[in-house]
């Protein structure tokens, strides 16, 4: 255990992987905010074939906007959009928008552009115009737009979870997010630890140090070493991410307000639910469960193996399972009472994910979470034994990879 430990806290890579961590969850919330104010000033003419005014007011409505300037409005006519398209050739100009009656008649507009892949700059047009052929058609029907303005005003849902009977300061958002994101951490810590010990099992093996290893000690040992090992690095990686995530959090009214926190729909992405103790305990719970369970797994295919390339095409079956109980768990987040979320939180191969999803975004109750922890921990025990077994025989084996029914032979004769 000590050597696993230090063999790889010593590393430069799990410190650079270690402080990386944080800076790519923070990466995830700011990138999108970062993202979303590029691609600059449009430049735009408008080709005008109304019979109206509502040609001009487009024009004025864009205008206005951060996105666009009309650089130039023109009739239409024979040649113009040819003209125009040659202009975007030469890049004097980014696009032209060509306007009829049809806009208010049917709600058809063109916008011909060298990049029409943006879809805020193609949202902003649809709004706009959107708006103002709304307000055409009421003017023409006679309602007043300023009327209908105000019996359209959009609801506010203020939204706030409950927990052992008491409501809490948690919004849906936060709830969500906190879901999500221990589904995420959960699903790449197992993959990665678990295909770390394989890793370790195979380096043994291939350079025949394992044939000292068990000559002073049983495999069992060898293998429970390695699990507790590989799992304290995991534990001191996690206690790096949740004190570097908490400087972070520290910090994060001073990035909103330098990346425009005005917005108050910026300021909601950086809303980060307060992790309660029992969340932690919950999460490191079930981390350990699924880790024992899935490195277990893991050290059993690589015992199986003689070369790193034959681990990494054997290792597919116990690298799928951790996909089914991430991608899976995606059902406990829109219903967590549903049976699906249910049978994936008592299934020991997708409870160490399933459940701590079902945690954050519903309201599991104490019993709910023994019974989860208690089967996770009994299929935990029944597939390290079995793994074990396999572990005893595999370690010293080389040659041609075995078939199930070998395999089953292994289990009986250890």
């Amino acid at each position: 255990m000590r050597r696993e430990f230090l063999e790889r806290v010593r590393k430069k890579s799990f410190w650079v992987m270690a402080l990386l961590g944080p800076v790519f969850f923070a990466a995830i919330f700011l990138l999108p905010l970062l993202m979303s104010g590029g691609g600059g000033v449009k430049r735009l003419v408008v080709v005008d074939r109304t019979t109206t005014t509502l040609g001009a007011l487009v024009a004025a409505r864009l205008d206005s906007t951060q996105r666009f300037v009309v650089v130039g409005r023109v009739p239409g006519g024979a040649g113009v959009e040819d003209s125009l398209a040659r202009e975007v050739g030469l890049k004097s100009i980014d696009g032209f928008l060509v306007l009829s009656d049809s806009l208010t008649a049917t709600g058809h507009a063109e916008y011909r552009a060298s990049n029409v892949s943006s879809l805020e700059d193609i949202g902003l047009l649809r709004e706009s115009l959107g708006r103002l052929a709304e307000r055409a058609r009421l003017e023409r029907a006679g309602v007043d737009p300023a009327m209908v303005a105000r019996a359209q005003i959009r609801v506010s849902l203020d939204t706030k979870k409950i927990t052992g009977g008491r409501t809490t300061e948690e919004s849906a958002g936060q709830s969500f997010s906190l879901a999500y994101f221990m589904m995420l951490i959960l699903y790449i810590s197992l993959l990665l630890y678990g295909v770390q010990v394989m890793g370790s099992v195979i380096e043994e093996k291939t350079s025949r140090v394992i044939e000292v290893l068990v000559s002073s000690l049983r495999p069992f040992q060898l293998l429970l070493g390695k699990l507790l090992g590989v799992g304290a690095v995991s534990l001191v990686q996690f206690a790096i991410w949740g004190a570097s995530g908490r400087l972070l959090l520290t910090q994060r009214a001073a990035l909103v307000s330098r990346m425009g926190g005005a917005d108050p729909e910026v300021g909601q992405v950086f809303q980060v639910p307060h992790v309660s103790g029992a969340t932690a305990l919950v999460f490191i719970a079930f981390f350990l469960g699924g880790f024992f369970l899935y490195s277990a797994m893991f050290a059993a295919v690589a015992a199986t193996c003689s070369t790193e390339q034959e681990a990494r095409q054997s290792q597919v079956p116990v690298t799928v399972l951790i996909m089914i109980a991430f991608f899976g768990s995606f059902a406990t987040l829109a219903n967590p009472e549903s049976r699906l979320a249910v049978t994936l939180s008592l299934v020991p191969f997708t409870s160490p994910i399933a459940t701590p999803a079902r945690w954050a975004a519903g309201n599991l109750s104490a019993l709910d979470v023994i019974a989860s922890l208690a089967l996770l921990i009994t299929g935990t025990v029944l597939v390290t034994w079995i793994a074990a077994r396999i572990y005893r025989v595999g370690i010293l084996m080389t040659g041609k990879r075995p078939n199930l029914k070998e395999l089953v032979r292994w289990v009986r004769a250890a």
